[in-house]
Order: C-alpha cells, then structure tokens, then sequence
C-alpha cells in the first residue's frame, strides 16, 4: 500500500459537526456572553480556518480564562446530546482501508471520547490512534507532536501517511512533518478557503467519491 495510515481530521472531515453542532453552540454561548456580536456560518467557517477557533475566541470576542473554561463545557454538553452524521461514502473509503491490512488514526480538536463515540454511532470501524483535544495544547495539531508521535508508533515513514483535514492546522501540522496533505474540500463552499487549499495542499477532493477514486487508484 502507498499510505499505510490514513490520518483523519473529524470535525467536517468524517463527519458533518460544525452547521449541525459546533456553529449553534457556538451561537447559543455567545449569547449568553457576548449577546452583541454575530456571525454567520460562513464567518465562522473562516474564522475556524485562520486564525483558529482559539484565537477567535481569546483575541476578536476577547474571552477571559474563565469564559475559555465555562465555554468549553457549554460546548460539551452540547456536544454530548447529539450526535454527527458521518459523510456518505466515509464507511465504505474506511472499511476498505482495514480490509487492506492498512491503519486508521485521527488528530482532530474534539475530544476522543465523543471521536469514539461517532465512529461508534456512524458504524465506522474503531481507529487504531486517536490524538484529540483533551492533550496538552502543546501536543495538539498545528503542532508536529501528534504526527511525529503517530509514525513512532506504527513505525512509518512521512511518504506512507496521508492526512485528511479540512483546515489549515492540519495542513501546517503536515508542512512540519512531511506528511503528504489532501484537502477535504466537502464541508463548506467558502472561496478563499478553497483557493488556499487548491493552491498549497498536495491535493484537494471537492467531493468524498473524489478521494475515494484517488485512494483506489493509488492504494493498491
């Protein structure tokens, strides 16, 4: 096999979270603290590639520490009460995968427990690593720790991986590591997001039956 571990972002990568989960929380909380300000999905599709949700949070809607911490939970909760719909065509790329003797990891910013839990409820098959959110913020992508940490294990070389994510974190994870990067490009149809994508990924999949294709062309 050419990619021996598919590394997967979550978060509208696997699964369909930020209009159905993430982005309503996000507005049910600002409500709550910051009732003045708006955003539409789109916003917060650009918001979340550049700078980060973190820096969007800390910086633009100005959070203190203990507004970070009460949002966190708030999110959970949410979380926690409903559950993503995986992508069509998801199951089928990962049950091929494993069929083929290949490894599935996730470095994501949801927690590895509701990561679990989705695989669980989408009937997709267990990944064998999942680094999350509930790391140290040291050892979370953008940082190269969770990549790095990945190819230790599973002893692989850079060019055996193949990364799928659809925000920049990922994509400057894998700049560090030489990672070979595909864009997930099905979540959202913000231009500029796709431009930098189509423009600096090593590939980009419009569609998850365009990913699938490449991985039966080039995972024999």
């Amino acid at each position: 096999m050419k990619y021996k571990c598919l590394v997967l972002d979550h978060d509208d990568t696997v699964v369909n979270s930020t209009a159905t989960i993430h982005f309503p929380s996000f507005l049910a909380y600002l409500e709550k603290v910051r009732p003045d300000r708006h955003y539409t999905l789109e916003e917060y599709f650009r918001k979340n590639f550049d700078p980060g949700v973190v820096q969007l949070f800390t910086g633009e809607l100005g959070f203190t520490p203990e507004e970070m911490d009460e949002e966190f939970h708030f999110w959970q909760a949410f979380v926690r009460e409903r559950v993503p719909k995986a992508y069509d065509g998801i199951r089928e790329i990962l049950l091929r995968h494993r069929a083929q003797g290949g490894s599935i990891a996730v470095i994501s910013h949801s927690v590895s427990d509701m990561i679990e839990r989705d695989y669980r409820e989408n009937d997709l098959p267990m990944p064998d690593a999942i680094y999350g959110w509930d790391y140290p913020e040291h050892q979370r992508k953008p940082n190269p720790w969770p990549m790095e940490q990945l190819m230790e294990r599973f002893g692989l070389q850079p060019q055996e991986l193949l990364m799928v994510d659809d925000l920049k974190p990922g994509y400057d994870m894998c700049r560090a590591c030489s990672v070979p990067f595909a864009a997930a490009g099905w979540a959202n149809d913000v231009p500029e997001i796709e431009a930098f994508m189509r423009r600096n990924c090593d590939f980009y999949f419009k569609t998850v039956a365009q990913l699938d294709a490449f991985l039966l062309e080039n995972n024999r």
